[in-house]
């Protein structure tokens, strides 16, 4: 490690949970973030500025006025941009020796396996139940951990998946692919902007705990905010020997 980066690092170096080889691991990994608004925004940051060594930002859309009450990663000036180029420029003025690749295109099979290669941790910033079913597949074929949060009006939900771990539960063992739920957006019913910056930092938490932090993670935990109230509530979730996707996959 450089003297440079010892000293834009020293808090972290300073943690021993953390230490000099942490830091390393950090600079090390590579996460891919899935969705570039409100919770993709302050994940790619709070990783960024951790020392994240190599980000993969991944949305089709671009940035509107709508966006900017919570998504903060983009700015006025850079309406109509791609929201991966605009959050790419943002991340490198945080941190200029990153690794940034950026992709321009929706969620597929084929995309995601492509997107995976190399992949240590993946952040679920995403807004649809159909993207999730896909990301679990890919993740699970792969052995790639993931974060995934949700955030609709005052409510917010994380967890984390490691296929890795024998007993981690799979996002289909907490929700299953048919039926498909009704779908909610911001759109329609809107969302606090304070809220998704709260679950966006924890789950850049949770990747970094998952890829050199020290510290119990959310594998089988679904955590769940009322922000209105300020309270959190758990969930256990066990891996289900039923499972369409998981019990499939390990037979």
């Amino acid at each position: 490690m450089r003297d440079e980066q010892l000293l834009r690092y020293s808090r972290h170096i300073l943690l021993p949970e953390i230490g000099i080889e942490g830091q390393e691991q950090f600079l090390r990994s590579h996460v891919l973030i899935l969705g570039l608004g409100g919770l993709g925004s302050p994940a790619a940051m709070y990783l960024a500025a951790s020392g994240v060594g190599h980000l993969s930002l991944v949305d089709f859309d671009r940035v509107e006025l709508t966006n900017l009450q919570r998504q903060i990663a983009h700015t006025h000036a850079r309406l109509g941009r791609t929201k991966v180029d605009s959050a790419r420029e943002q991340l490198l003025a945080l941190n200029p020796e990153l690794t940034i690749d950026i992709h321009e295109a929706r969620a597929t099979p084929d995309t995601l396996e492509h997107w995976l290669d190399g992949v240590d941790v993946v952040i679920d910033a995403v807004d649809n139940f159909a993207t999730r079913q896909l990301l679990n597949q890919a993740c699970l074929a792969k052995s790639i951990p993931w974060v995934s949060a949700g955030a609709i009006g005052l409510d917010a939900q994380i967890t984390v998946f490691d296929p890795r771990v024998a007993d981690s539960p799979c996002y289909a063992c907490l929700f299953a692919p048919e039926p498909a739920p009704p779908e909610a957006s911001c759109a329609s019913m809107g969302v606090l902007a304070p809220l998704v910056g709260v679950v966006g930092a924890m789950q850049a938490l949770e990747a970094l705990k998952l890829i050199g932090l020290e510290g119990r993670g959310l594998v089988g935990r679904l955590l769940m905010l009322n922000a209105k109230e300020l309270r959190w509530s758990e969930m256990r979730v066990k891996r289900s020997a039923t499972c369409p996707v998981c019990s499939v996959r390990s037979v």
